[in-house]
């Protein structure tokens, strides 16, 4: 087989690899950092200065735009720039926002038990939101907070 023959036809399988679903993500979108560390950078290569390092695996992110394998991502903070797509999952995540400890409830209502409270800037895995509640997974603790009481789960 010559080269010119095997080139087109490892391309094709590479795309073919890629999943469908991440071809046709539309931004903005939610996503989470799957990794230990993440660099943040000022530009879409390894060749711009990195302005934030993330050492937080499930931290919740938006992601703006893709240019190749780079996202340009928001974080919680406000703060925005790129990083590399494999840093991150679609994996839903949300995190606790306010200044006091907030309440993780049996059900999404005022009026049920309370199980845990969870400080501010903790983050879960985000489940279904409905009617001003959302679910949340602590490290195994679930239960419901208030939509609010997060960043994350709110339209990208």
């Amino acid at each position: 087989m010559s080269l010119t023959f095997r080139l087109p036809l490892f391309l094709a399988l590479l795309a073919g690899s890629v999943p469908a679903a991440a071809q046709d993500s539309k931004v903005p979108y939610w996503a989470s950092i799957h990794v230990s560390v993440a660099n943040m950078r000022v530009g879409p290569a390894r060749t711009y200065n990195i302005e934030w390092v993330y050492k937080r695996d499930g931290l919740p992110v938006r992601v703006l735009r893709r240019k190749e394998g780079w996202r340009l991502v928001e974080d919680p903070d406000g703060a925005r720039g790129w990083m590399l797509g494999r840093f991150l999952s679609r994996q839903r995540t949300a995190i606790v926002i306010g200044e006091t400890n907030i309440e993780l409830r049996e059900k999404g209502e005022p009026a049920s038990g309370v199980l845990w409270h969870v400080q501010p800037g903790v983050a879960g895995n985000l489940g279904d939101c409905e009617a001003g509640w959302c679910a949340l997974d602590v490290d195994g603790r679930r239960g419901f907070v208030r939509a609010e009481q997060l960043w994350g789960p709110g339209a990208p």
